[in-house]
């Protein structure tokens, strides 16, 4: 009977260490309120809206954007002439039909439009692209009443990560922002580190990083607050999914033990 008083003793001793092994992981796992909030700042206020000046930045064309470029005037037959397809193909919004009624630009920074020819297009903005574009199909008309509308179909962003719904999305906009990328992907979970998310962007000398901290206010002021064609934000995890995770896979273990000690109880008494 003595023995077996103190194998159930030391069988409690296990337990109580366990329990607060267990108990450490789980509040390491918590995330403090202070890290989950936005732009937080004393400064704002219901009362007075705080003004932030941040301009927008210009994105100019690169090798491999695609363009969508459009011919419009009265005449159906001279529309035909510079357009690659119907116009209804166009405006079904199918992302691979965009694809395919855009112009790439190529390796050289040219596209190839239907009788004008090789335009050069690189390191232009989508507005003086348009304006290009435009004096060159003028050069084919006498009265002047063709419009010529540019529009970037290549603007895409990638958000992986702590992010509830990954992957890739398309802009039909202008512009995006940091917020507008993250709201695409379903915002970040409770896990996702606020403080630490990486943007990659492409230039034409390649690749570049930056951290942004999405709790701090200065965000709006920077100048990667407004997305650019081919971005991709990656949210880092905190430590307390870790945590976390060793904590449950600690339990699913202790749970075991607790199986197999109380099945060995049973074996002894019986």
């Amino acid at each position: 009977m003595f023995a077996y008083f103190y194998y159930m003793s030391q069988n409690l001793l296990v337990y109580r260490l366990l329990f607060l092994v267990l108990c450490g992981l789980w509040v390491g796992g918590c995330v403090s309120q202070r890290q989950l909030p936005y732009l937080q700042s004393p400064s704002y206020s219901a009362a007075k809206p705080v003004e932030v000046a941040n301009a927008r930045a210009v994105y100019h064309i690169q090798a491999n954007d695609v363009l969508s470029i459009r011919v419009q005037s009265a005449q159906t037959e001279f529309n035909e002439l510079f357009n690659i397809s119907d116009t209804r193909s166009y405006l079904g919004g199918d992302p691979s039909a965009l694809y395919l009624t855009g112009y790439s630009v190529n390796p050289d920074g040219q596209i190839n439009l239907p009788t004008v020819g090789n335009v050069a297009v690189q390191g232009l903005t989508v507005e003086q692209v348009q304006a290009l574009v435009q004096k060159k199909i003028d050069a084919y008309v006498t009265n002047k009443g063709a419009n010529v509308l540019v529009k970037l179909l290549s603007f895409k962003l990638t958000v992986l990560g702590e992010v509830r719904n990954p992957g890739r999305f398309l802009i039909y906009n202008g512009q995006a922002t940091v917020l507008e990328a993250l709201g695409l992907a379903g915002d970040l979970t409770e896990f996702g580190n606020r403080q630490n998310v990486k943007l990659v962007r492409q230039t034409d000398k390649g690749a570049e990083v930056v951290l942004l901290d999405l709790t701090n206010p200065d965000l709006l002021r920077s100048p990667y607050y407004y997305m650019m064609p081919n971005d991709a934000l990656y949210v880092e995890p905190l430590k307390a999914r870790t945590s976390r995770a060793n904590a449950n896979n600690l339990g699913i273990v202790f749970g075991g033990i607790s199986a197999v000690v109380l099945l060995l109880s049973y074996l002894r008494t019986n």
